[in-house]
């Protein structure tokens, strides 16, 4: 057509662009870019619309900024393009910035895209208002753009209005129902998490996916609510396009291991298809916390022969699984293999992990000549390991060289320092507890109560809802 001048007008130009932008074809677009240029169409909007959307799409935002900037009279479309893109690649100032300057009334996609600036940014006032805006002047609801502001409350950690929303939004979806099951479970909500995927199952409005179930999952991990977990579990199983699989098969694994039932953990594990550094992470994991400590480490030999390389959060788990164990030579062995084999940097967890496995096993000097050869400085966590290794094992002057760096650390959590006062409480050392917990409130720290869930005759459940209920002790 090129060699044709009266064969091709705007609209080829403009189908061209956008075959570039679907195959990323970032030299065939620059070139048509100069087509344009030289064939004297540059100023049509819609092939200046289409450049920038090319450039929005190829991350090239300085390209995109500079066509914007060039056309005459943007219209919605070419202030959405650059407001997304903005948005996308990182400026969400910027885009805000952009939103708040434009000449002509926005449509719903462009909210949509300047909501998710203002979720980045966790802007509640902004996104208030913009929400405001699209009552006022929208004519017909969008249950994109509901979905959108929906994740913006969720995101800002305003549940309250999340679930006014969810309550009164006139149609929902699947992602309407797994944003509220996330973000509860996300923001520590647990048994409203649940709650809220029941009503889901049973409402029939819309029917969960992999994302849903993952939330739900994890919900049911974090409250130990095993009747629950097995609940969902039956639930999958009666699901044709739900395979256990993937994100799902580890959300089950990490769901049963946290509920104590390592049995089953491993036999979903062994049934896993493919397994990835998730899969073989969390049933590490899983096996230490369980107490299944050499189990743990024989799992990892076996994740060497099947090639999957270990990260720093398997090294976690390997680490727990020898304090547990009381397998401190071994533990040495998989710390320093850590470093020199597979170049994998320890972080604090891991010295955490160390200090812990040594001070389980008795040996507080080893572990505090641990602490003071580490390359970072020790923090709460560390001093909180060796702490407790010292109220187990009792040694007062180790005890009082731990107060004075404990007192001299910052980020020290209040856990810590309800240890350290209990623990004096328990030497009769009223007078210290006592000003230990002054110090606390001196900091503005107040320790949480603890609860427990339990769960009150648990049974096996079909599809019905679970009539298992909680106990809560505080």
């Amino acid at each position: 057509m090129l060699h044709h001048p009266t064969s091709h007008n705007h609209y080829t130009f403009t189908h061209a662009l956008k075959a570039s932008t679907l195959l990323h074809a970032h030299q065939k677009g620059l070139e048509i870019h100069a087509h344009v240029i030289k064939s004297g169409y540059y100023s049509d909007i819609f092939i200046q619309n289409s450049l920038l959307h090319f450039y929005i799409v190829a991350n090239d935002i300085i390209s995109a900024c500079w066509i914007f900037d060039s056309i005459s009279f943007p219209d919605v479309v070419s202030w959405t393009s650059i407001i997304s893109g903005l948005s996308k690649c990182g400026f969400e100032e910027e885009a805000i910035v952009k939103f708040c300057s434009m000449n002509v009334k926005p449509n719903s996609t462009t909210l949509v895209s300047v909501l998710s600036a203002c979720s980045s940014l966790r802007a509640l006032k902004l996104g208030k208002a913009i929400h405001g805006y699209s009552l006022r002047n929208l004519d017909e609801s969008n249950i994109i753009l509901d979905n959108v502001i929906l994740d913006f409350y969720v995101r800002c950690g305003s549940l309250v209005s999340a679930k006014y929303l969810f309550v009164n939004m006139p149609k929902r979806d699947v992602v309407s129902w797994t944003t509220m099951v996330g973000g509860y479970a996300q923001r520590g909500f647990s048994e409203e998490a649940v709650r809220v995927f029941q009503e889901m199952v049973e409402g029939g409005e819309a029917q969960p996916n992999e994302a849903t179930i993952v939330n739900v999952l994890s919900a049911c991990s974090s409250i130990g609510a095993l009747s629950l977990g097995q609940w969902v579990h039956s639930y999958i199983e009666t699901q044709s396009d739900l395979p256990v699989e993937g994100n799902m098969g580890n959300a089950l694994i990490n769901m049963y291991v946290k509920c104590g039932t390592a049995g089953v953990a491993i036999h979903i594990f062994n049934k896993l298809l493919h397994k990835d550094i998730i899969s073989w992470s969390t049933i590490i994991s899983g096996m230490a916390m369980n107490g299944h400590g050499m189990h743990a480490l024989q799992l990892f030999s076996l994740m060497l022969v099947h090639g999957v390389p270990p990260d720093d959060v398997t090294f976690i788990g390997l680490l727990s699984a020898c304090s547990h164990a009381g397998l401190v030579d071994k533990g040495l062995m998989i710390f320093e293999a850590m470093k020199n084999v597979y170049g994998i940097m320890p972080q604090v967890q891991h010295y955490a992990c160390m200090v812990d496995m040594y001070g389980r096993a008795g040996l507080l000097e080893e572990a505090e000549d641990f602490i003071r050869k580490m390359p970072v400085d020790a923090d709460g966590p560390i001093w909180g390991a060796l702490l407790n290794a010292c109220r187990v094992h009792w040694n007062e002057k180790m005890f009082e060289r731990i107060r004075q760096c404990l007192l001299d650390t910052r980020g020290v959590s209040i856990g810590t320092f309800a240890l350290l006062s209990n623990s004096f409480a328990s030497s009769d050392r009223w007078e210290d507890a006592n000003k230990v917990r002054d110090e606390m409130r001196s900091m503005g720290l107040k320790k949480m109560a603890g609860c427990s869930w339990i769960e009150v005759n648990p049974s096996t459940h079909t599809l019905d809802k679970p009539d298992a209920c909680f106990a809560y002790a505080g």
